[in-house]
């Protein structure tokens, strides 16, 4: 996603290589979870990946699983972390460790929810072994609800030598949006864990990135243009740097956005982004000036530059658009 080095996340990785350290150094409760949330594209598979570059001792298991967002069924974390491994070993009943796995003979279930979920525990306890292991669990938000269980479940083990690395976009986005936010709340509250949420890059992160890219330096008004035009947005920001190719800095700022960015966009600013997850916020005008340090006048002209690109008739609809975007992180209204 980032085309260069962690640029705006550092103090992120260093808190996961941290936490690893203690978790390899074993302990009374080894078993630790980080969960890192943040709005989509601003890198949070990245920055696991850079993490698990990064852990030293490297690990010696590290079970990966996703969702699988077009054909869900039940464990489908589990399914993904067993394709491909070596199950011959492992102290379940083949036909539910068949149907964990989802394979297409498995034979019809015949166990309760709750002994599979024992049994999917004694799975992944068996293919940990003595550790210390990583668990990584991207995208919690599009897990069926069986995997969401397990997951809370594994947290809650205390004698479980693990370092659980969770990514999701906030509940809102979610498949199942109570689910979602029980089990994050879940995993919040375990013991050992870290609490990572994701912002958009700052306008100096932005200008730091293009100072890595570009052998001549980037103009400041450059880079703040280009801040605006991405919203900090990582993702945003590396398709820009690809629809410019090697062209100099200033064709960052003349190259229109590509088409799905626009679609997505609709070429707002950094500011009026910041603007519009305040209205889904369900903040006021005033609430909103107060907490962006702006005047209310400045507010309601960015309200009505949001109403005119994003198509909406009132200041809802346009909170609405937000919402359905998945734009910013909501902010507390100012008391």
């Amino acid at each position: 996603m980032m085309p260069v080095s962690m640029v705006g996340r550092a103090a992120e990785l260093a808190e996961l290589v941290r936490c690893w350290t203690r978790v390899a150094a074993g302990g009374t409760v080894p078993t630790r979870t980080a969960v890192i949330t943040s709005p989509a594209g601003l890198g949070k598979s990245l920055l696991v990946a850079q993490a698990l570059d990064a852990f030293g001792p490297r690990p010696g298991t590290v079970l990966s699983g996703t969702a699988r967002v077009h054909t869900p069924a039940p464990y489908d974390w589990l399914a993904a972390v067993l394709t491909g491994s070596d199950t011959s070993t492992l102290p379940v009943p083949p036909d539910a460790l068949a149907w964990l796995a989802q394979h297409p003979e498995a034979p019809t279930e015949r166990y309760t929810p709750g002994a599979l979920l024992r049994l999917a525990v004694r799975t992944v306890r068996a293919l940990v072994g003595c550790g210390p292991a990583v668990l990584v669990v991207e995208d919690l938000h599009a897990l069926d609800p069986a995997s969401l269980n397990l997951v809370g479940e594994l947290s809650a083990v205390p004698d479980l030598p693990v370092l659980m690395l969770v990514t999701s976009r906030p509940p809102d986005a979610a498949v199942s949006p109570h689910l979602v936010a029980r089990t994050l709340a879940r995993l919040s509250g375990a013991p050992g864990t870290i609490r990572q949420h994701l912002a958009p890059l700052t306008a100096a992160d932005v200008a730091a990135v293009l100072a890595e890219i570009y052998p001549a330096p980037v103009p400041q008004a450059v880079a703040h243009d280009v801040w605006q035009r991405t919203g900090g947005n990582p993702y945003w920001l590396t398709e820009l740097l690809a629809a410019t190719g090697r062209r100099g800095s200033e064709a960052l700022t003349r190259t229109p956005l590509p088409g799905h960015l626009r679609l997505a966009t609709a070429e707002l600013t950094a500011r009026e982004i910041e603007v519009l997850g305040c209205l889904a916020a369900g903040m006021s005008n005033k609430q909103v000036a107060r907490s962006l340090g702006i005047s209310i006048g400045t507010v309601t002209v960015h309200v009505s530059n949001r109403r005119r690109k994003t198509g909406s008739a009132s200041r809802t609809e346009a909170a609405v658009w937000a919402v359905r975007h998945r734009l910013g992180a909501p902010m507390e209204p100012a008391s």
